[in-house]
């Protein structure tokens, strides 16, 4: 396990933990009430860690490198029953963004989502989760796939942002990413979108317009990150952490501007600390969000959508 700076208290007592535990099992000398004290602060430790977590440090969680990607997920909600499909049908296969059929307790969906790499040779393989125009490209292909056949569409984020290379732009990034959100608005079939990792700027949003959109808990949701905030306010990343806080960015924050539904808890210490329990709560969200849309007729579910979305932004002074 890997630990982030503000886990470092947490490692420490674990590390005693180890060390208490070794010594019961090679002497004669009983360690139990000395390990069950260890237990016991390293219990409370966490629970006052993770339920007091800076903005900032809820973006550290959602780069950790142990937290699930994308296929990750797949592979656990399909159950090893997907079917990736690729390429845009234009120009290439974009290795960032995966997409596919796979069934989900018997429903089948149509399963899109970024994917970072594991290693440093698979996150120069996937371009870091950074897709291209192609890469939304062919999502689209593949909800206009979903569309026809009447099958449901499940997006999963985690993307630090588009692709912002000289020849992404030059293929057209903006106007990949803004079709698929103008296309989404209006597809008809339910779209529902979980961000499991990292949401920056029109990377998220291109495959981000749901009938439902759910957030981890220690995920974030933003036009920008932190540190490119901070580089362009102060001209340095050292502000990254009052930028954070000051872009409201968190799952919290998102909810309360009623940007997303709802909340998918993670447990004590994030996703990578026990992931069958996240698996399992994302799909249940997912089921659950789907046997509330599946009733709607084809209408009903793109009228809600845009009057949705077209309430996004309403304040009153």
């Amino acid at each position: 396990m890997e630990y982030l700076d503000f886990e470092l208290p947490i490692k420490e007592l674990e590390d005693q933990l180890d060390k208490c535990e070794i010594i019961g099992q090679e002497s004669d000398v009983d360690v139990s009430n000395t390990c069950k004290q260890i237990e016991k602060k390293l219990e409370e430790t966490k629970k006052k860690i993770y339920k007091n977590l800076t903005a900032w440090q809820r973006v550290q969680l959602s780069r950790h490198p142990s937290r699930p990607y994308t296929l990750e997920y797949i592979t656990n909600l399909t159950k090893g029953n997907f079917l990736e499909l690729f390429g845009d049908r234009n120009f290439k296969d974009d290795k960032a963004m995966v997409g596919g059929l796979g069934q989900i307790d018997g429903q089948s969906f149509m399963i899109i989502g970024q994917q970072k790499g594991v290693n440093t040779k698979m996150r120069q393989f996937r371009n870091f989760g950074m897709p291209n125009p192609e890469g939304y490209r062919k999502a689209l292909r593949l909800m206009k796939m979903a569309e026809k056949f009447n099958i449901p569409v499940l997006t999963l984020i985690d993307t630090p942002g588009a692709y912002p290379g000289l020849e992404a732009e030059e293929r057209g990034q903006g106007e990949a990413i803004a079709r698929n959100i103008f296309e989404m608005t209006r597809l008809k079939t339910p779209i529902i979108s979980v961000i499991i990792g990292e949401g920056a700027s029109g990377g998220a949003l291109g495959i981000g317009v749901g009938d439902r959109v759910y957030m981890l808990e220690n995920t974030w949701y933003s036009v920008i990150s932190p540190e490119s905030c901070s580089s362009i306010l102060w001209r340095s990343w050292e502000y990254k952490e009052q930028a954070a806080e000051a872009l409201k960015l968190t799952s919290f924050d998102m909810k309360k501007q009623k940007l997303i539904d709802d909340i998918i808890p993670e447990p004590l210490g994030g996703a990578h600390y026990d992931k069958a329990t996240t698996f399992k709560a994302v799909e249940e969200y997912v089921l659950n969000a789907f046997n509330e849309l599946k009733v709607l007729s084809t209408k009903e579910l793109v009228t809600r959508r845009m009057d949705k979305y077209s309430k996004m932004g309403e304040f009153k002074e």
